[in-house]
């Protein structure tokens, strides 16, 4: 059974969002907005790569074929789709060769030899560089990459490039196939999309959308080029690749959009590929063994307090005037003044020095039951609510 709500820890939590005025951290003003912040428009005629690692699909590639071929909004002829087919034991292959002639899109296909373990950031990785291959390096095409056993909605390629518009990366929401049998797993998806609207209560920033959601997977995302070689791809692990590209990408001063506008759907399947994943997490919930009070998650108090950081250690970086603002945003931050102005200069704007000064909160956070997480989120919000009204 849950317990009862803990106590939030003396954590300095209200000394941060009681700072009245932005504070400005010497040496970073000329900075603050550097020309390399600035995103040109990409054009309506850029080439865009999507970027497919494939390991045993065949039964289901007819559907993201079908999917990618239905793509309305954008001229076909700009869109390579890139499949690696990750060591694949079944005719996968073939069934791409027999259908690339009908499909209005260029088709690339590399195959790679069988790992004894499926690694998916290791396959992403190489499905992306056969799509940074076809676009011979052009600073102002697309990234997007999906997996083999998704559909993406027939606006999907045209709301990406919309999306990043304003952004350097964009992370679509992922809808599942058949979620009215996951309960657990809507229950958890709603209670972190609340709370990552939480979040940009507390930080707003500039590229984000209202109504955003809290999703960050390989199966919906989509990167401009430059932004996807600066970090210098996906990392060779079994799964969690593209949650830490996206983390990455916030400590580089990237900005990373969430937009609920660029959907893809998933299947539900419990037999994934990747170690550790949505399948493995699906399968889990199935058994008697898991109930929501044996769902651990981060309290929420504590990621309050890490935004609340974050979003004042982001005005901090503007210029302003203050006097002695290392000493205040060290004090709120339990760190000394010099750390502070260390991590500043070596940060090319406001947002890596947010991700970077506040990546945590002091100590570690709480883990604590869903149920528990859920009446302490609430509570967080009836705060913001009332502060509003």
């Amino acid at each position: 059974m849950d317990t009862d709500l803990p106590d939030l820890p003396a954590r300095g939590c209200a000394r941060i969002p009681h700072f009245e005025r932005p504070v400005a951290v010497p040496g970073t003003a000329d900075r603050a907005h550097r020309p390399a912040s600035v995103r040109p428009a990409i054009p309506a005629h850029a080439p865009v790569a999507v970027c497919v690692p494939v390991r045993d699909e065949r039964t289901l590639l007819p559907r993201l074929l079908d999917a990618l071929d239905r793509q309305v909004g954008t001229d076909p002829a700009r869109v390579h789709l890139c499949l690696f087919f990750d060591g694949c034991e079944d005719d996968g292959v073939a069934l791409v060769r027999e259908r690339a002639a009908a499909m209005a899109s260029h088709i690339a296909v590399e195959v790679g030899a069988r790992a004894p373990e499926p690694n998916a950031g290791r396959a992403r990785a190489a499905a992306m560089g056969l799509g940074t291959a076809c676009l011979a390096d052009l600073a102002d095409a697309v990234l997007l990459t999906t997996d083999a056993d998704s559909a993406p909605r027939p606006d999907w390629i045209v709301t990406a490039c919309r999306a990043l518009q304003s952004a350097d990366i964009v992370t679509g929401r992922i809808v599942r196939e058949h979620s009215e049998r996951d309960t657990l797993q809507a229950r958890i998806e709603t209670y972190y999309d609340r709370l990552y609207a939480l979040r940009r209560t507390i930080d707003p920033v500039a590229w984000e959308p209202q109504g955003g959601h809290h999703f960050t997977a390989g199966a919906n995302l989509g990167f401009r080029s430059r932004a996807y070689r600066a970090l210098g791809g996906f990392a060779s692990r079994p799964s969690g690749e593209d949650a830490l590209i996206v983390d990455e990408a916030g400590r580089a001063g990237l900005r990373v959009r969430r937009d609920a506008r660029v959907v893809v759907e998933t299947s539900s399947r419990r037999d994934g590929r990747a170690q550790g994943g949505l399948a493995t997490a699906l399968s889990a919930f199935d058994s008697d063994a898991v109930a929501a009070s044996g769902v651990i998650v981060a309290h929420p108090a504590d990621a309050a307090w890490q935004w609340h950081a974050q979003a004042q250690a982001r005005a901090a970086f503007e210029p302003s005037g203050e006097p002695g603002v290392r000493a205040l945003l060290a004090q709120a931050l339990g760190l000394k003044p010099d750390h502070i102005l260390g991590v500043a200069r070596d940060c090319p704007n406001a947002e890596a020095f947010a991700m970077r000064i506040a990546p945590t909160v002091p100590g570690g956070e709480r883990r604590v039951s869903l149920g528990v997480a859920e009446r302490a989120l609430a509570a967080l919000e009836r705060v913001r609510q009332d502060r509003a009204a």
